[in-house]
């Protein structure tokens, strides 16, 4: 999975702030419990995601200046929130899709 600009400064922050990952290890599991559908969740984790880098962009160093160099437009932090919701949560089983030759019809 590729992740843009923002969402790589954002990942690496917090694999390298402990205490940052484990608040969102955390708030991922949280989310997921809150709202079970991981599409839903993740439209959910990249709102929050986007705000927690604006809070970020405020006060810690390499946000900071990446705000300085590159603006504050508004990025999606997508990818970031689904990548997370497989790193950090117990894979689901797949949902079985019916096979189009199976009407459910005995015969």
């Amino acid at each position: 999975m590729s992740l843009n600009r923002c969402e790589q400064r954002l990942f690496d922050y917090l694999q390298a702030q402990r205490d940052e990952r484990q608040h969102w290890q955390q708030k991922v599991r949280s989310v997921l419990r809150e709202i079970p559908d991981e599409h839903a969740a993740s439209l959910r984790l990249e709102a929050d995601l986007w705000r927690y880098y604006l809070e970020r962009s405020a006060v810690a160093a390499p946000f900071k200046q990446a705000a300085v160099h590159e603006g504050l437009s508004r990025t999606s932090m997508r990818n970031l929130a689904e990548l997370l919701l497989r790193l950090w949560t117990e894979p689901r089983p797949k949902p079985k899709g019916r096979r189009s030759n199976d009407d459910g019809a005995a015969g």
